[in-house]
């Protein structure tokens, strides 16, 4: 029966293996149980982007999550045909618009450099890191943010009342003016 007590080694099977759906599924459920109770934060989303032809073929997507401030993409392709067509920045623009509807105030990825770095940087990401030697050495993997996001002026921004509980809002702020500074 599962979590009835501690397991030893000789009650245990350790496999290593390739894909493995149900592993991932238990492990997603058993860590988003987890990250709920360590920050109370239970809005974990998923969020995809896909752009079709007229015969519905993918020509573009990207996929990533959303939880609490945080928008993260995991995945950005454009079909070959397609690359240097203006889908990359649509993809992005697209998942920020709706990363800013979600509440998130910043966009996080990471970019191999031998992928798109100086992508994501032409439309406004710093690099906050990288990891050396992945996948081989001589390469890295790039961790990039955008933030804070901004709502578009053409856009108003919703009442805060309407759109965080009353319980998680910041405390009010003073709407008096500071007084002088002293003699």
């Amino acid at each position: 029966m599962a979590g009835a007590g501690v397991v030893t080694a000789a009650d245990a099977r350790l496999t290593t293996g390739g894909r493995d759906a149900e592993l991932d599924t238990v492990l997603n459920d058993g860590l988003q149980a987890f990250n709920v109770c360590a920050t109370g934060d239970d809005d974990q989303r998923e969020l995809t982007v896909r752009v079709t032809d007229g015969g519905g073929a993918v020509l573009a997507g990207l996929s990533g999550w959303t939880w609490g401030t945080c928008c993260g993409i995991a995945t950005v392709w454009v079909r070959e045909d397609q690359r240097r067509s203006g889908w990359g920045a649509r993809l992005l623009a697209a998942a920020e618009a709706e990363a800013r509807t979600r509440g998130c105030v910043q966009v996080v990825v990471s970019s191999f450099t031998s992928q798109a770095p100086g992508f994501y940087e032409r439309h406004g990401y710093t690099e906050t890191g990288r990891t050396e030697g992945i996948p081989r050495n001589g390469s890295a993997d790039v961790h990039l943010r955008q933030g804070p996001l901004t709502v578009p002026r053409n856009r108003c921004r919703p009442s805060l009342s309407t759109t965080v509980p009353r319980d998680r809002r910041p405390p009010a702020r003073s709407r008096t003016p500071a007084a002088p500074p002293g003699p």
